[in-house]
């Protein structure tokens, strides 16, 4: 069964997502740099996953929705090469992290999705408010 009170933290999170397309692309980083947010984007990558991974085992009917939201980003990035690896391969990791772990929805399972709910809308944030106009 779904944890309800995370909707209003899922739909934050999604809004937040789609409007992370920083000013400062990586397209417009030198070559060899790397953009400023790259590291947050790396973890909001690996949340993602988490996500992808864990709401499907508790019991959310959103199907592809986290791997959706993961394309999105991609797409607004537009990464390619080794940047795009690293960003899929973060992903990668959340998801196996907890599939590694979690056969089942459990309370730590709730809780986890929780904080990464959280985690990753406080990032969204951040990097909007940072390099966004």
């Amino acid at each position: 069964m779904p944890n309800l009170k995370c909707l209003p933290v899922l739909a934050l999170l999604g809004a937040l997502l789609s409007a992370t397309t920083p000013t400062i692309s990586a397209a417009q980083t030198p070559p060899g740099a790397t953009a400023p947010f790259e590291a947050d984007l790396q973890r909001l990558s690996e949340i993602l996953g988490a996500l992808h991974y864990l709401r499907g085992v508790c019991g959310a009917k959103e199907g592809a929705k986290w791997r959706a939201e993961m394309q999105s980003l991609i797409d607004a990035e537009a990464p390619s090469g080794e940047r795009k690896d690293r960003m899929v391969a973060s992903f990668n990791r959340g998801y196996r992290g907890f599939q590694q772990t979690y056969r089942i929805c459990t309370p730590a399972a709730d809780v986890s999705i929780r904080r990464y709910l959280d985690e990753g809308a406080k990032i969204a944030r951040e990097i909007t408010a940072r390099y966004a106009n």
